[in-house]
């Protein structure tokens, strides 16, 4: 479960965060299914390390004020978090969007203080011949069948899901349109730029994805001045949730690889 609190990072950015355990600090972002995507990771990490876990502003029916237009925004803003409260050799992981998120926030970290990331099948960057599925345009049934290995279990909880629980997926959905609907889910600079990040990156992809391909994956992870990709089998594009032993073993050991000599 996530304890929130309040990170006031502009006067007008309320950021709803959790924050847990301590150690190294980490701070993982969601992709656009939620928070809940990513909570089997800050549990786990928590155990060892310092997990920041926020939710980005327009989901889970937060603020997200009338400015926040792009995913850029979003990095600057996790960027001034970790600067706000003194962090540094911070890792960073990101599913999909919040992989995403991660990439531009490398990119923007002129005063260094991530020294690791974990991008889990992000989204992002433009890759010739591997288009990225458009996943606002999909039904439930076409979404579940391009993101998981087995869908079975996410329709079936889907169809028992709460009342209230299909309008705040579409309100999610709405943010993600005005955050990444234009160009869709990529940057057309980021992929060139990646090559003046030397913060070694780990790109987690599933096997099965079929919103981003492991090709695609395969092409992002080239793009990093040090970067590499590490296939998980039996997983679509939340390889976390439907592998999550093999998930979080690659995660902890790109922990334990990067940052400085005195936390290894």
């Amino acid at each position: 479960m996530f304890t929130d609190h309040t990170a006031h990072v502009y006067a007008d950015l309320p950021l709803t965060l959790s924050a847990s355990g301590t150690g190294r600090p980490v701070l993982i972002l969601h992709g656009g299914g939620g928070r809940a995507t990513v909570a089997g990771i800050a549990a786990h990490l928590s155990r060892t390390a310092h997990t920041l876990t926020p939710v980005h502003p327009g989901w889970e029916g937060t603020h997200r004020p009338a400015w926040l237009t792009g995913v850029d925004d979003l990095a600057l803003a996790y960027l001034h978090l970790l600067h706000d409260r003194g962090l540094d050799d911070v890792l960073v992981v990101g599913s999909s969007l919040g992989g995403w998120t991660a990439a531009e926030m490398a990119v923007r970290d002129t005063a260094g203080v991530i020294s690791g990331l974990v991008l889990l099948d992000a989204v992002g960057v433009q890759v010739p011949d591997q288009p990225i599925t458009d996943v606002l345009a999909l039904d439930p049934r076409g979404l579940a069948e391009h993101s998981w290995h087995d869908p079975a279990p996410f329709l079936a909880a889907l169809a028992d899901a709460p009342p209230g629980e299909a309008a705040r997926r579409q309100a999610d959905l709405a943010t993600m349109r005005v955050l990444a609907g234009d160009p869709y889910m990529h940057d057309p600079k980021l992929l060139r730029r990646l090559g003046r990040v030397r913060t070694p990156a780990l790109l987690v992809w599933g096997e099965s994805d079929r919103v981003v391909t492991p090709a695609y994956g395969a092409a992002y992870a080239g793009a990093f001045a040090d970067g590499r990709i590490e296939v998980v089998p039996r997983a679509g594009h939340l390889p976390q949730l439907e592998q999550p032993d093999a998930t979080l073993a690659l995660i902890e050991d790109h922990l334990r690889r990067t940052g400085s000599p005195a936390r290894r």
